[in-house]
């Protein structure tokens, strides 16, 4: 029996979102909505959709975790030889999407990326699991690998060799990368997909312009 996905619905009714209620700043207004949603017990409330491009235009996109985030822009962390690492390199521009659905709020961010200071790199490197230290020295990411036992043998063989290290050091092909908004957008869920949408524009003197966006 075929699986009826047409009449799959939502009617969002928990909130409602207005220019008179949003921060003159958009990180502010980020904060407020992360906390939110730290507070509303949201699953891994910072993992969000990253999406890149390719200098043709082909598109791809994967879930990441922001590590941080201020009025400089939005941090994660990756394999500078992944995929999107290399879309990086011909194409600095990314899109993010948080989706909080236990509150019916969405947020996109656009803008362009630079990669973090190693010093900043390492010491988030440094400060992640062991095991996780190790899983980024073991993955050649986004490369075809003919089998897990590979992996399973080099994260064995990091592990004896640092058995009696605190911290790895940082590969150097591995990184963090900020994502530097020019546009983020606040979505609020509204009934009858009649939903609010508040968009924050950067402006050439570096000022935020606040919009309302029809859903």
């Amino acid at each position: 029996m075929p699986i009826d996905i047409e009449h799959l619905r939502q009617d969002y009714r928990l909130a409602s979102l207005d220019l008179s209620d949003v921060h003159k700043n958009p990180v502010s207004q980020f904060e407020k909505w992360f906390q939110e949603a730290m507070n509303a017990g949201v699953p891994e409330p910072n993992a969000m959709t990253l999406a890149t491009c390719t200098p043709d235009g082909r598109p791809s996109a994967r879930i990441v975790l922001l590590k941080s985030f201020d009025e400089l822009g939005f941090s994660f962390y990756t394999n500078y030889n992944s995929r999107k690492g290399q879309e990086f390199e011909q194409n600095p521009y990314a899109a993010l999407v948080f989706w909080w659905i236990e509150l019916e709020r969405q947020v996109r961010i656009e803008g362009r990326v630079e990669k973090v200071s190693p010093e900043q790199s390492t010491e988030y490197f440094q400060s992640r699991p062991k095991g996780s230290q190790i899983g980024a020295w073991v993955s050649p990411q986004s490369q075809v690998i003919t089998d897990r036992n590979k992996l399973e043998t080099k994260a064995v063989a990091l592990q004896e060799q640092y058995e009696h290290d605190t911290v790895l050091p940082r590969p150097e092909y591995w990184g963090g990368y900020i994502v530097r908004p020019d546009l983020l957008e606040f979505w609020q869920g509204r009934s009858s997909r009649l939903h609010d949408r508040i968009q924050y524009r950067l402006q050439e003197n570096q000022t935020w312009k606040i919009e309302r966006l029809a859903p």
